[in-house]
């Protein structure tokens, strides 16, 4: 098993807030999320305005060795889109 920890920096704004003046911060949140190796799937989820501020990711995957390449992905309420890429390190 491998652990694959994903910090993503996003505001995630659930659109119930209000600014200083009193008005309605627009929503923001991620909506999808997933991890791959290659061309395999390990994880896929749905978010939404409930989770927190810079969410922090905790998945345990079976089939990963030292070496492997994961990309972890995401998309956003306002179609914006962003991956990363790292190597699994041996302990």
């Amino acid at each position: 098993m491998v652990d694959v920890r994903v910090q993503i920096r996003h505001p995630m704004e659930s659109g119930s807030r209000k600014d200083e003046a009193g008005e309605l911060i627009p929503a923001w949140y991620i909506t999808r999320f997933s991890l791959t190796a290659g061309d395999r799937l390990l994880f896929a989820a749905q978010l939404g305005p409930g989770v927190a501020r810079d969410p922090l990711l905790h998945i345990r995957v079976d089939g990963l060795a030292a070496g492997d390449e994961v990309l972890a992905a995401w998309e956003d309420s306002r179609g914006e889109t962003q991956s990363d890429r790292a190597r699994v390190e041996a302990l």
